[in-house]
Formats: structure tokens, C-alpha cells, sequence
């Protein structure tokens, strides 16, 4: 008897699966490891009444198993961009957080296209009721949130399919977009944007001694690329 062939699951979405370990994470999105471990685990902490327990403020697809999804590194991102800017307490960011879930019930509130619209004033707004925060400081928030924004792709319903991961210091200026994490290439590891090179390829041969006009001439890529390539998976090592 022939056997039936497995039904292909019209609901598997790969920006959903967990794919990349905390170090992995920390690595690609130049973040303290320790940082993540806390926004996606949560982390006990002495009080004046004793330990507590801060929860996760990131949703990973399983809790017994601590690796992230495609949509969890997009969070990630924008959650940085919010505490690098004036520190803000990690307990008001879930705070805020939690205003703006009520506001957009969603799974992946900081990931979602209305938090790049309505959503990110209204986020501002909380912090400032919250923290105090002054006009000048309102501005500046949201100057660093919308060039970390600016860096991920949506598809037409606004969901993130598209990672432009910083490769330098966070320079507001607009950083290369050379490199590219998209779950639908190279199993979501980085690669050129624009082609399915992973950039850990690219390192590899620059570290066995090949050049970088070597490189962008083997590839038919701009050196700008090839250096981008090599600076993301340089930093990989040295994170």
C-alpha cells in the first residue's frame, strides 16, 4: 500500500522557530549575553523583603528550552535601543511594555508594524510619565528607536522578515545595510544582503589569509561588503 505523504503545515512560520542560542544572540546583535539571558529567563534580585524574581519580558516559542526565534532577535533589537540610550530600569520597560500590549494585544509587541507607528508614541509616553522624561529626552528616545527601526524589513503586513543587524558602534548615521539575517536564508544565520553568502564563510577565508579585494573579487561584491562581513563576524569573537 502506498503510503500517504506527510501534509506540508501551511502554519509553519520560520521567523517563529527557536533557532539561536543567548550567546548566539548576543554575538549577532552586539549585546551583553548576560543582558539577554535576563530580558529572555528573568533574574532573581535581593530586595528589602528578601529575593524576588523579575520575569521575562520576551516571550521565546519554549520556555524549557532557552533558544530564540527570528522575532526574538527583532525584539531584542528594538528593547536595546530603548535601555542603551538613558539606561531605563528594566522593570519600567516592562511597565511600559505592558501599556502598549493592552493598547496592541500582540505576542511580539515590540516587533509588531504598530509600535513603528502609533505604538512608538505611545511607548514614549509612558516612559515619560513614568521617568520623568524631558522633551529634549522624548526626542532623543525616539531618535535612537526609529534608526534601530529603520533597520528591519517588513513584509506587506507588517510583520518583520528582515534583520539589518549593526556591524559598527550604533552610529545614528546610517550604518551599511550589508548584512542581512533573514530566517528564510542560510538557516537565519547572517549573509550578504542580497545573496545567500554567510558572512561566517567570508571571515573564515580572510582569517586563512585571503585579502579583502581577494574576496570581492571572488564574490563580485563591493569590498564595503566583504569588510562589513568580516567586522559582523569579527565582533562575533570578540563579544
Amino acid at each position: 500500500m502506498k503510503q500517504k505523504a506527510p501534509a506540508f503545515d501551511k502554519h509553519f512560520d520560520a521567523r517563529e522557530v527557536a533557532s539561536y542560542g543567548v550567546m548566539e544572540a548576543a554575538h549577532y546583535l552586539r549585546i551583553p549575553r548576560t543582558t539577554i539571558r535576563d530580558w529572555v529567563s528573568g533574574r532573581h534580585y535581593r530586595s528589602n523583603t528578601g529575593m524576588r524574581f523579575s520575569r521575562p519580558i520576551i516571550q521565546v516559542p519554549d520556555p524549557a528550552v532557552k533558544l530564540l526565534s527570528f522575532m526574538n532577535l527583532v525584539e531584542i533589537h528594538v528593547l536595546d535601543a530603548i535601555r542603551r540610550k538613558h539606561e531605563i530600569p528594566l522593570e519600567k520597560v516592562r511597565t511600559a511594555m505592558n501599556y502598549l500590549s493592552k493598547q496592541f494585544p500582540s505576542r511580539h509587541p515590540l516587533a509588531d508594524q504598530e509600535f513603528d507607528t502609533d505604538g512608538l508614541n505611545l511607548f514614549i509616553k509612558k516612559f515619560s510619565q513614568l521617568i520623568n522624561i524631558s522633551q529634549e529626552g522624548q526626542l532623543a528616545i525616539q531618535e535612537v528607536l526609529q534608526a534601530h527601526l529603520h533597520r528591519i524589513e517588513r513584509d506587506l503586513k507588517g510583520i518583520p522578515v528582515r534583520l539589518y543587524p549593526f556591524t559598527r558602534k550604533r552610529d545614528l548615521q546610517e550604518e551599511p545595510r550589508a548584512v542581512v539575517i533573514d530566517p528564510q536564508v542560510s538557516f537565519g544565520r547572517p549573509v550578504l544582503a542580497g545573496t545567500g553568502i554567510p558572512t561566517a564563510v567570508i571571515a573564515e577565508r580572510y582569517k586563512a589569509g585571503e585579502s579583502v579585494d581577494d574576496l570581492a573579487d571572488d564574490y563580485g561584491r563591493r569590498r564595503l561588503e566583504i569588510e562589513e562581513a568580516i567586522r559582523c563576524e569579527l565582533s562575533v569573537e570578540a563579544a
